[in-house]
């Protein structure tokens, strides 16, 4: 029993660290014409809703210092670099879809309240007495 508390706590702990978590991210764009600006405005209204005091965002126009964009593979404008934490990723588009953003970015968080930076886990049926066995 003093095993599986131990497990708990761990866990609960490694829960906090991961929404205690800084993002660092750089959102790559092309001048600022009208897609530009709409993705900065839709990335910082997310980050300050669902990130607030947890994030560090760079803009950089491709235009300016190119050699970023190239060093970054960046093929696409605007696209969103999650750099920290890992895995990497990088998100193309207006940023409009938030939830869309946030999956990316891998929050696992309900949309309508606070972030919830794990999964939701599904209970798994039995395969005794002929049950199914699901996972998701």
């Amino acid at each position: 029993m003093g095993e599986q508390k131990d497990s708990t706590c761990e866990f609960g702990e490694a829960l906090k660290r991961l929404s205690q978590e800084k993002y660092v991210l750089r959102l790559f764009v092309a001048g600022m014409n009208t897609k530009s600006i709409q993705a900065v405005e839709n990335i910082k209204r997310i980050c300050e809703t669902y990130l607030a005091g947890r994030y560090e965002l760079e803009v950089i126009d491709v235009y300016q210092p190119p050699i970023l964009a190239r060093d970054g593979q960046i093929v696409a404008s605007p696209t969103l670099v999650k750099e920290l934490p890992p895995p990497l990723r990088k998100l193309v588009g207006s940023m409009a879809d938030t939830e869309r953003v946030l999956i990316g970015m891998d929050l696992h968080i309900d949309t309508s309240g606070p972030i919830d930076p794990t999964p939701e886990v599904k209970p798994q049926k039995s395969k005794e007495a002929g049950q199914r066995h699901d996972q998701v």
